[in-house]
């Protein structure tokens, strides 16, 4: 299930659905750091690919974060 909140990011309101387990990791991530959520998320919008959406950008943000051992998203090839 998907949870939506709603933010001002760069003056505009935008609103952005992850599941309750990225929230809870991205303000455990903005806890770490000590920082609001919004300004995390912030951060991690002025620094995101333009072809990757917000919500995708926070999600791979958080899996960096707690799976350190995950390659750097790249241009989405995977070798197997």
């Amino acid at each position: 299930m998907l949870c939506k909140r709603s933010m001002m990011l760069s003056g505009h309101r935008t609103s952005v659905a992850l599941e309750p387990e990225f929230w809870d990791a991205l303000e455990r991530m903005a806890r770490t750091r000590g920082i609001g959520l919004t300004i995390l998320i912030a951060r991690i919008d002025a620094s995101r690919d333009p072809a990757r959406t917000l919500a995708s950008a926070l999600r791979v943000a958080a899996l960096s974060e707690w799976m350190p051992a995950l390659p750097p998203a790249g241009n989405g090839n995977r070798q197997e």
